[in-house]
């Protein structure tokens, strides 16, 4: 494949990154609901630990575990902002 194939196949990846972002979202808001009727924290650490632990046995590389946390650190940061929004 030539660079402009890849990079064709780079922007196919990124919608389908971009629609599952957007469910995971939505899914958050649905969590941050349940959150303020029940009154529980937005912040969980031992759940945000949970969900660091599956990415990194669901990691077929060619990241790195701690190059994967990065970009889940920033999208659980993302998600706890918007639970807090909707409060």
């Amino acid at each position: 494949m030539e660079i402009g194939d890849w990079r064709n196949k780079i922007d196919e990846l990124d919608e389908q990154i971009v629609r599952l972002i957007s469910q995971r979202a939505a899914a958050a808001q649905a969590i941050g609901e349940i959150k303020r009727q029940s009154t529980l924290p937005v912040y969980e650490p031992k759940r945000e630990q949970q969900v660091f632990d599956h990415v990194c046995r669901s990691n077929p590389g060619p990241l790195a575990d701690a190059e994967l946390l990065h970009v889940y650190e920033r999208i659980i940061d993302v998600m706890r902002t918007l639970q807090r929004k909707d409060i």
